[in-house]
């Protein structure tokens, strides 16, 4: 009998969710105290520790090279503050290429230190090598944080008639690298030093950190789910909470929110900014009638948001609404920065 998968080649970005699913169909039996386990969709694991939930969670930084440590907290700990948690412990394994400066590694924990204080995060181990093969370093991280049991959030558990909100804009995460990596292509194609300079800005201002937005909209009471589009960008967040919560998924394309920044670099380079790297936004599913309240706690603290869409029954699919006309919402077969940078 023929193998399939060997004759299937994987291209950079996330393990494809038919093949992630497959593969999790099958993974023994579960630990009586695992509350929440792996699953397509699912940002993070939940673990009973009787009065709180340890709530655990893993992330890669791949495609960036500047700030990488800062990011590896950063990205960790949003998936922690979506699952309705505090990020608390980090452990992170730093991979470098033989022959990089040891100034690189002095600077990596000078990140993860400057990252680990913003967020009131301590730093409780890891692993570090020099590794054969690599072409610039990669660093893994783990976060750890805890919830009482009654405060977690799944993203499986948005239901049919909710709405769904989405904080600041998409693809902050992605205009942000794509700044900071490739300048000489965006002058090539027509943007200015002060367009590019902005859009680098994007890590810090909007910024890629949900966990003040997770918090506060949680502390409202009326979220049904949250989910942290990261790679994959918006489709693949609002595909992820699909499948997960096992629905249908409506948008209005003009409730969704994307920077002039953004706008231009996607033109520039010609990329899908609905299918670039999106850290800094927030995907919360309320009741209809919590929604307002999320709203206006965000926007008290300075943070935008706005309904985009509502859930659906699942045989709806997931379809997006402009100018009056129904269609289905765009996929992509990976994220657009892994596109753009494995041409």
């Amino acid at each position: 009998m023929t193998d399939e998968l060997a004759n299937r080649r994987l291209k950079a970005g996330k393990l494809p969710p038919d093949l992630l699913a497959s593969f999790l169909s099958d993974l023994g039996p579960k630990e009586q105290r695992l509350l929440l386990g792996p699953a397509v969709g699912e940002d993070a694991a939940f673990v009973s520790f009787g009065s709180t939930t340890l709530i655990a969670k893993s992330d890669p930084i791949t495609f960036a090279t500047d700030r990488i440590g800062w990011y590896a907290i950063q990205v960790n700990a949003n998936d922690i503050a979506a699952s309705g948690g505090t990020p608390k412990w980090f452990l992170g394994t730093l991979l470098l290429p033989e022959n990089e400066p040891a100034s690189t590694a002095r600077d990596i924990f000078k990140q993860l230190h400057e990252a680990a204080s913003e967020l009131g995060i301590t730093l409780i181990g890891g692993h570090t090598e020099i590794t054969v093969g690599l072409p610039r370093p990669i660093i893994a991280g783990t976060m750890l944080g805890e919830a009482a049991p009654s405060e977690t959030v799944k993203t499986s558990s948005a239901n049919v008639g909710d709405e769904v909100i989405l904080t600041s804009g998409i693809a902050i995460e992605g205009t942000a690298i794509i700044a900071r990596e490739s300048k000489v292509e965006l002058l090539a194609a027509g943007m200015t030093e002060a367009e590019i300079a902005r859009a680098a800005e994007f890590l810090d201002s909007p910024g890629i950190s949900v966990v003040n937005a997770a918090r506060i909209a949680t502390s409202t009471g009326h979220v049904t789910a949250m989910h942290d589009p990261t790679e994959g960008g918006l489709a693949g967040a609002l595909d992820e909470l699909a499948r997960a919560s096992n629905t249908g998924i409506e948008i209005d394309t003009s409730m969704v929110h994307i920077y002039p920044e953004t706008k231009t670099i996607c033109k520039a380079l010609d990329l899908n900014p609905w299918g670039l790297i999106a850290s800094g936004a927030l995907l919360i599913t309320s009741k209809p009638a919590g929604s307002s309240s999320i709203i206006e706690a965000l926007a008290e603290s300075g943070i935008p948001a706005s309904v985009i869409g509502k859930i659906t029954r699942p045989e709806l699919g997931l379809v997006q609404i402009e100018s009056g006309k129904t269609t289905p919402l765009p996929t992509f077969e990976r994220d657009e920065i892994a596109r753009l940078y494995s041409q």
